[in-house]
Order: C-alpha cells, then sequence, then structure tokens
C-alpha cells in the first residue's frame, strides 16, 4: 500500500510516517515509478509504534525491541543486555506510576462529571416543579 493509504489506515501523519522510516522502525518498498509501497503488516506497526510513544518511550528503545513484538504478547530478546534490561525496567516503573496518575485524575473527572450532572438533574426537577402546569389553566 502506498504512505496514503497507509496513513489513513493508522491515523498518522505522512511526514511521521517518513519519520519512522529514517528512524529505521518501518522499511517501504519502493514500487516502479519510486513511490513508497508498505506491506499490510505496517499497519499493526505503526500502531504499535504510536502506542509506544504515546507511553514515553523513545525510538531509539522502540527500534531495539520492535523485533520482540512481531507476535503479540509473544516477547522474546536473546540478546537483552544488562543496560537494555535496566532501560526496560525503568520505562516499565514509569509507565506504572503515569497509569496510576492518569487512574487519579480520571476517577477526579468523573466524580466531579457526576456531581454536576446530578446538580443539574435536580435543578431541572426543581425548575420544572416551579412551572405553573397547563392543566391548571
Amino acid at each position: 500500500m502506498r504512505i496514503g493509504e497507509l496513513s489513513d489506515r493508522t491515523g498518522t501523519p505522512r511526514r511521521l510516517l517518513r519519520y519512522y522510516e529514517e528512524q529505521g522502525l518501518i522499511a517501504a518498498g519502493r514500487s516502479a515509478n519510486g513511490y513508497r509501497d508498505y506491506d499490510e503488516r505496517f499497519v499493526d506497526r505503526v500502531l504499535q509504534i504510536r502506542g509506544l510513544l504515546n507511553a514515553g518511550l523513545p525510538t531509539r528503545i522502540i527500534k531495539q525491541i520492535l523485533p520482540c513484538l512481531d507476535k503479540p504478547r509473544a516477547i522474546y530478546f536473546p540478546d537483552a543486555t544488562p543496560e537494555m534490561i535496566a532501560t526496560l525496567t525503568h520505562e516499565r516503573d514509569r509507565m506504572t506510576d503515569r497509569i496510576r496518575c492518569l487512574t487519579r485524575n480520571r476517577d477526579a473527572i468523573g466524580e466531579y462529571l457526576d456531581a454536576v450532572l446530578d446538580y443539574n438533574r435536580a435543578d431541572a426537577e426543581v425548575a420544572a416543579s416551579a412551572e405553573p402546569s397547563s392543566d391548571r389553566l
């Protein structure tokens, strides 16, 4: 598929896809006319990359672990160095802390929203009961 289709299917701007290619995160073949030609598997790969970037992992770490992610949830890395293990441990712990913070914030927003909606419902009920009934006219 061409870059435009990959962009549409993943919601990733073309410019960002070119950057992923420059960083060695994805690779495109070239058609006879020189256009980039991406394999179908890059749809999932780009979504994985975006998820890892959104989680805060830098592209240099993503590039190292991508070969392990070809099969979802089947990660195997026989050449893991102590530095790589320490980096991934740190990133995992950082993500866990971020998840806790996001969960607290989500819950606080939910409580606020529930209170606002309850208030608005009660206010609407009071306003409705204060209006004169058309039956009495």
